[in-house]
């Protein structure tokens, strides 16, 4: 029996950024539009006191880029 999952990494995208290309790659590996997790993001930035910019901070300097 063969093993046909596919893992999905974490990457910041290359193609779909605004700035570094974070939402762009956690859409595409959750398989959602980039539009619904920035506003997401936005949204958690100012009802979360900032937590959602230093999210996207540390996953800025802390994830790889996609290799596309």
């Amino acid at each position: 029996m063969t093993n046909d999952i596919k893992t999905r990494k974490l990457r910041r995208s290359r193609t779909d950024r605004m700035v570094a290309g974070v939402c762009g790659g956690a859409a595409r590996m959750l398989g959602a539009d980039a539009a619904l997790i920035r506003i997401i993001l936005v949204a958690a930035t100012l009802l979360g006191f900032g937590s959602g910019a230093l999210i996207y901070l540390a996953c800025w300097i802390l994830l790889p880029e996609d290799e596309h």
